[in-house]
């Protein structure tokens, strides 16, 4: 048995109210899309995936959706969700039997929910996943606004996807699209193609995304797990050039050398920040080439590192960094510098750590020639997009 899967995403999501499509939206480090290809990308029983975008981004798709171990195709959407699927169908070689069609915004599908859906297909000829209504359902005279009917909750269930078919009722079922019959998913084609289709449990994670509000909940479900970023940072140092480590300027007769004041603690804490972010790095967002950092205090940059952080959806959970100088000493120093990031940084000052540390004698940062920092940034989810 070797299934082609259709997984759709060429709606205009104008519920959503996005800039870009809702399946390219952001869940948790990966898009919707990806999120949605990439559970069948790795079922055994799957041979071959179909992606149906909007005609603007299909030949972007292999970029959108990052590589596949399975064949995966992509192709422009119609009109309609069933023409959308047809044209996918297209696209699938003839010797891929089951069919499953997956809409790309349900992204939480898992490996036992495909499987319960291929092997009901397999044997009765379609199916679909669905879950028991909880709540009491009304028939609703929309005229007038009023209750018309109150339906038997035990007989209520809740069609999701992915919906498998075989290939000769899947055949039909787009048959009966091409009559003129408009349908709300595929599984009811095949039903006004005369074909009985199996209801399988569903699962209740595999929630579809339809509005701002369902996106915030998935964002805030998914994003639990926090990011981490590291970062380093060295500078030579010279005559004539303040000490500057987190907004203190600790006495001494050299500095470090930079475009802006070198605060190598500052920019390793921001390069961390980006990193865990995926957000870039601490060249691409303040450049040495650009004379408005020019002799930026370092905490400056970091507290501007904190805010893009915050526009890619985290916070600042925690920061620990190591500063490597020979000398002057740097323990008298670490409170008031913890107390200066921590207030950047939107945190307590327990989770800052600043260590010192010398280099031994062993090269330019032994001979106190340079001074140097890692860091590494923990984030977690917490501002919106």
């Amino acid at each position: 048995m070797s299934a082609g899967v259709i997984i759709v995403a060429a709606g205009r999501s104008t519920r959503m109210g996005a800039d870009v499509p809702k399946p390219l939206l952001d869940l948790g480090g990966r898009t919707m899309l990806q999120r949605s290809v990439e559970v069948f990308d790795v079922h055994p029983g799957v041979d071959e995936l179909v992606v149906v975008l909007p005609s603007a981004l299909v030949t972007a798709g292999p970029s959108l959706v990052g590589p596949t171990s399975r064949p995966c195709r992509f192709v422009a959407g119609g009109e309609r969700r069933q023409d959308s699927v047809r044209l996918g169908f297209a696209a699938l070689s003839a010797r891929v039997d089951p069919i499953l069609v997956h809409d790309a915004a349900r992204p939480f599908a898992d490996i036992g929910l495909i499987d319960r859906v291929i092997a009901a297909a397999a044997e009765g000829g379609a199916a679909v996943p669905a879950v028991r209504a909880r709540d009491t359902v009304k028939r609703v005279d929309l005229d007038r606004q009023v209750v018309a009917e109150t339906l038997p909750r035990e007989e209520i269930w809740l069609a999701q996807t992915p919906q498998g078919f075989s290939r000769s009722v899947f055949e039909d079922a787009l048959a009966a699209a091409a009559r003129g019959v408009d349908a709300t998913d595929d599984a009811m084609l095949a039903e006004r193609a005369g074909h009985a289709v199996r209801v399988v449990p569903g699962d209740e994670r595999n929630v579809k995304i339809t509005t701002p509000d369902d996106l915030a909940n998935v964002r805030a479900a998914v994003s639990g797990l926090p990011r981490v970023g590291t970062g380093y940072d060295l500078h030579r140092l010279v005559e004539g050039r303040p000490l500057i480590l987190a907004g203190v300027t600790l006495p001494f007769e050299r500095g470090p050398h930079g475009h802006s004041d070198g605060d190598v603690l500052c920019h390793a804490l921001a390069d961390a920040l980006f990193g865990a972010a995926g957000a870039g790095d601490i060249g691409q967002h303040f450049p040495n080439t650009d004379p408005q950092w020019k002799d930026a205090p370092g905490l400056d940059l970091l507290g501007r590192a904190v805010e893009i952080v915050r526009g890619h959806g985290w916070r600042v959970a925690s920061v620990d960094a190591t500063i490597i100088l020979e000398r002057p000493k740097l323990a008298p120093h670490l409170a008031a510098i913890r107390d200066r990031l921590a207030d950047v940084l939107a945190v307590t000052v327990d989770r800052v750590s600043v260590k010192a540390k010398t280099n031994e004698g062993v090269d330019a940062v032994g001979r106190g020639e340079a001074i140097a920092a890692h860091a590494v940034a923990v984030l977690t989810p917490g501002a919106e997009r």
